[in-house]
């Protein structure tokens, strides 16, 4: 399989719960690693919330495969970060039958 240009050089982070000392916690993001994607993005959409309007653009995030377990290999509710982008991960799937490219269904977060 090709047709991908992996010219991106994206961080690959986990959330990691850690005490806030009132019984809460508070979420930091741990570096997992840093892998070289290509980004394709999808139809946007857009939809009223409140008095804001909110748009939601998905993005395919594609990374060379790695097996099942391995840090390298993205997971859902981890996020790609690309400067001050961050790409949410939803999904990840083979997109052949070797594994060797996986396709992350993502979404861009604004940080504010």
């Amino acid at each position: 399989m090709s047709g991908f240009n992996l010219n991106r050089k994206l961080v690959l982070e986990e959330a990691q719960r850690v005490s806030d000392g009132a019984g809460g916690y508070v979420e930091n993001w741990a570096v997992v690693g840093t892998l070289w994607a290509a980004i394709r993005s999808g139809a946007g959409s857009e939809k009223s919330e409140d008095f804001l309007t909110v748009s939601q653009v998905p993005m395919r995030i594609v990374v060379r495969g790695a097996p099942v377990g391995s840090p390298r290999r993205p997971k859902p509710d981890q996020r790609f970060v690309e400067g001050g982008r961050m790409f949410r991960i939803l999904a990840v799937s083979e997109m052949d039958p070797q594994g060797h490219y996986l396709a992350c269904q993502s979404r861009e977060e604004v940080a504010s």
